[in-house]
């Protein structure tokens, strides 16, 4: 039979074709996208600039992402890929550089930082957490990243960010959570104060007291809190607490008092999505 393109070496040809359309359409969708940002740029500069940064709406679109994807490409490869075209683009809009502690597990530190920000956007090496957070205020609108880890002799990082005008936690990475996650260990994700798009889901606060008790620890348990990190500090011991919606510092703070707990400080000192844990 003759006019029919069914022999092996023909179907992987036609394959072949497809695939190599499929790849000249995903290149200028991208690049259609890199024009709609130079456009996103001259609008916000006309009204005066802002962060680049949206951690409440690239949350929304991962927790999307995840929800559609099928098929048996991973979905790790998707997710990295998202977070290398938002974080790139992000950076077209405003250069940044990203800060990492790195202290005790620099390996693990580094696969977070290139699986979540990709290879345009500069990593800056630290040896503390507090070191990665001067970064961020000493910059126009750098990132830092921190480990989420509770160690006996944790520094109390978190006393840094307690202020109007300090920075504050924006993210957790990663945000699809799932078992064996590639880059699976959990960062925050600190920059200075945005103004705008940022997810409440989560709120961190600073707990500083006197001594720990277990009327606080209630009162805490009774508002669904995590303890993150606690630490000693001059004046006593100082927490870092993450709360889920609806609650929050304003809420935790006055059931401290009302408990009888008045020497209970509670700062708010960020706030991010809760992550999204896949099945």
């Amino acid at each position: 039979m003759t006019g029919i393109d069914n022999t092996p070496n023909q179907v992987l040809g036609q394959v072949r074709e497809e695939i190599d359309l499929l790849d000249t359409q995903m290149h200028a969708l991208l690049m259609k996208r890199s024009e709609i940002i130079d456009r996103l740029i001259k609008v916000k500069s006309q009204q005066g600039g802002g962060s680049a940064f949206r951690p409440g709406r690239e949350a929304a679109m991962m927790r999307i992402l995840a929800e559609r994807h099928a098929g048996n490409l991973p979905l790790e490869t998707i997710e990295s890929i998202w977070r290398i075209i938002i974080a790139t683009f992000t950076y077209a809009q405003a250069p940044y550089s990203v800060h990492i502690d790195m202290s005790g597990q620099e390996q693990k530190a580094w696969d977070s930082a290139r699986f979540h920000f990709g290879f345009t956007v500069p990593l800056v090496n630290h040896l503390s957490s507090q070191d990665a957070i001067r970064g961020v205020i000493g910059s126009t609108g750098d990132l830092a990243m921190v480990p989420i880890r509770d160690t006996p002799n944790e520094v109390a990082w978190w006393e840094a960010l307690i202020g109007a005008n300090t920075p504050k936690i924006i993210a957790r990475v990663p945000f699809l959570d799932r078992r064996n996650h590639p880059a699976g260990s959990p960062f925050f994700v600190i920059s200075k104060p945005l103004a705008e798009a940022t997810s409440r889901e989560t709120v961190l606060c600073a707990v500083t007291t006197d001594q720990w008790d277990e009327k606080l620890s209630s009162v805490i348990k009774d508002h669904e809190g995590t303890l993150i990190a606690r630490s000693k500090i001059k004046t006593g011991l100082s927490a870092c607490i993450a709360l889920p919606e609806p609650h929050d510092s304003k809420s935790l703070d006055s059931a401290l008092k009302s408990a009888g707990l008045t020497d209970v400080q509670v700062e708010e000192i960020g706030s991010h999505a809760r992550p999204y844990v896949v099945q």
